[in-house]
């Protein structure tokens, strides 16, 4: 079997007056062609296929879904020692999600709350932030974690969702398979082969929220077994609201364009060579000149497999991002990352994997009088080595997986990593893992090189003796497939912080100056439940539930104070339900409704949304439907105290998809 078969899966017009309202007919006209199909055609609906065969499979297919995030190499959902969650390509298309961090609304393991039109807060098991710095996020194998502040840029994490293979989403540290700053969890987006996406596809939708957005792809053959495809899109979004009514001025629009090859050569070689680039201008609530960011990276990927069962990846990325932000500064970053890795079964009895890594980041910063970086131009140097044994310590089930990551960075030198799980599977239904792991967080350039202003005197100073943050985690978990329609789960954890990041002052007890310090100490737990449930063959239903409690403290004998990023802006309870249901051949009836409790530290009320879409097929290869989200509140705050809070609107818009 080769390495490619191994992994694949089982086959608004707004209240208020705002331009392009002219789309309210638009959606009307479509609302209406839809209800009038049936008496049109005359006669009763043909049984089409399904878009997407992983919507009709039971349960317990869904649960032998093969997943490469937990351990770096394939093994059953069902097994994994982790509390890990699979977004699927279809679920993303039947939640209507028009973005990357709307899709992410489907873990129900995440934090995932909207700031504004373009800015996101996303974490797992707290700590959550605009700059929110303990989740490491992955596409493709390429990691778009910036090192300026530890976070990620969602607003231009983008592509054409149509082509998202699956999102694997794991809460809890995932540092000795992925490294330094996988420490509260490990976001995993991986696309579809350029194999599964042959032929054409059309797509445009129009609305409120989401003004107008379009986008192309095009997939064919270029000889035996080399199959390639090209996409384009565009995107423009409104503003969010001040609570007060008034618009935000924080609209953008963004456009996208890439490709990727794939080749099955002979000898079990599999070659994947792919490349995206993006621009994006986002609107200032200050007024000030737009913000604007652009980029693009290169990909390969080889991989070859073994007659003993091994096989080896070799991965090689480039990637630029260019940021200008008027009154602020402006950033150019360079990323060059190679990853090798070697998958070695050794008998029967234990499941190797070990690798080595290198990333060079070139970082050249254009600093203002209200901040600077210094110095402004630095190249950093991360290498890594890692190892992970899954040993059987007795056949189907117990396995005990240990394994560790060594890294080195030019901030604070050696980083280690280790991780011990174990699952037992009293059967073939059930399995409960535990785990004990070591993750952390980095420093980033923000805190040590940062100053404000940029000349002296300054109120924030970067801190030269800036340490890594670490983590503790104690996890453990249980799952079960109750019959061949329904599946639990249950994670429980404990995560013990130290040198959080802080504040301290140089001379108290004035508050000013302060430098950059790790003085804070702190702790999260919690548990997250989540049920499946294929009512019907027709009807799916997905439930989360996730209780948190954070916390955290000066550590004795320092001044430390909480920074923002320090604080854990985090409900205590969240939840959410899904409903997937095929009303015929033709229509989809699709229902999301979460309730977030309040973030107590912002002053934020707590929630309650709800997301509905109905799709219809005239064809095949044609696709019409209606969406309308966060339909409960006319707007609503989901993150940032009262002074700086966005509130999201209430949206509708249409979207029509077409495959030839």
């Amino acid at each position: 079997m080769n390495y490619l078969a191994r992994l694949r899966l089982p086959r608004n017009c707004h209240p208020r007056p705002a331009p392009h309202c002219w789309r309210a007919p638009l959606l009307a006209a479509l609302l209406g062609a839809a209800s009038l199909a049936p008496a049109i055609q005359g006669q009763s609906e043909p049984q089409l296929p399904p878009p997407d065969t992983l919507k009709k499979l039971s349960v317990e297919e869904l649960l032998n879904m093969v997943v490469t995030s937990v351990s770096k190499r394939p093994e059953k959902l069902l097994d994994t020692a982790s509390a890990i969650q699979v977004i699927t390509g279809d679920d993303i298309r039947r939640s209507g999600a028009t973005s990357i961090p709307e899709a992410l609304r489907l873990a129900s393991n995440l934090e995932v709350a909207q700031i504004d039109s373009r800015q996101w807060a996303i974490t797992s098991r707290g700590f959550n932030n605009l700059f929110a710095d303990k989740l490491l996020v992955l596409i493709d194998g390429r990691s778009v974690y910036t090192p300026l502040y530890a976070g990620v840029y969602w607003d231009v994490q983008d592509t054409m969702l149509e082509d998202l293979d699956r999102i694997e989403v794991i809460s809890g540290p995932g540092a000795t398979q992925w490294g330094a700053n996988a420490v509260n969890g490990v976001i995993n987006i991986t696309t579809k082969s350029a194999q599964d996406t042959q032929g054409g596809l059309l797509l445009a939708s129009g609305g409120t929220e989401l003004r107008d957005s379009g986008g192309f792809r095009y997939g064919g053959q270029l000889a035996p077994n080399v199959y390639f495809r090209i996409y384009g899109k565009e995107s423009d979004r409104s503003n969010s609201f001040k609570p007060n009514g008034d618009g935000a001025n924080d609209a953008w629009q963004t456009e996208q364009g890439g490709f990727r090859v794939d080749w099955t050569a002979a000898d079990n070689n599999l070659l994947t060579f792919q490349g995206d680039v993006y621009d994006g201008r986002m609107s200032q609530a200050s007024g000030l000149s737009d913000i604007r960011a652009n980029g693009g990276n290169l990909l390969g990927r080889w991989s070859h497999e073994l007659a003993n069962g091994s096989d080896y990846k070799l991965q090689l990325y480039y990637d630029r991002t260019y940021r200008n932000i008027p009154g602020s500064f402006t950033q150019g970053l360079d990323t060059y990352d190679v990853d090798f890795q070697h998958h070695l079964p050794i008998g029967n009895a234990q499941d190797l994997v070990w690798g080595l890594g290198y990333r060079l980041v070139e970082d050249d910063i254009v600093n203002t009088p209200a901040e600077a970086f210094l110095p402004p131009n630095v190249g950093r140097v991360w290498l890594n080595a890692f190892a992970q044994d899954d040993i059987t310590l007795r056949p189907d089930r117990w396995h005990l997986i240990m394994g560790s990551k060594i890294e080195h960075n030019d901030y604070t030198g050696m980083e280690f990593e280790p991780s011990v799980r174990t699952t037992w599977t009293p059967d073939r239904k059930q399995t409960v893992w535990a785990a004990v792991s070591r993750a952390v967080r980095t420093p980033s350039r923000i805190d040590i090189d940062l100053y404000s202003p940029a000349a002296p005197p300054y109120r924030i100073a970067g801190g030269p003796d800036v340490v890594s943050e670490k983590l503790l985690a104690y996890e453990l978990g249980y799952r079960v497939q109750v019959d061949p329609q329904l599946a639990l789960s249950i994670s429980t954890f404990y995560n013990d912080y130290t040198d959080l990041r802080s504040l301290e002052p140089l001379s108290p007890p004035l508050p000013f100056p302060v430098v950059i310090s790790s003085g804070l100490q702190g702790h999260s737990a919690g548990a997250e439940l989540t049920a499946d449930w294929r009512v019907t063959p027709a009807w799916r239903l997905r439930a989360g539930y996730t209780d948190l409690r954070t916390s955290s403290k000066p550590e004795p004998g320092t001044l430390a104070q909480s920074s923002n990023r320090s604080v854990a802006h985090d409900p205590n309870q969240q939840f959410s339900l899904h409903s997937l249901l095929d009303l015929s051949a033709r229509w989809e009836f699709d229902a999301d409704a979460r309730y977030v409790g309040p973030i107590s530290s912002q002053v934020v009320p707590g929630y309650a949304e709800l997301n509905l879409r109905i799709g219809w097929h005239p064809t095949a290869a044609w696709e019409i439907s209606i969406e309308g989200m966060n339909l409960v509140h006319t707007q609503h705050a989901e993150f940032n105290s009262l002074g700086s809070r966005r509130e999201i609107p209430r949206s509708v818009y249409a979207k029509t998809t077409w495959r030839f």
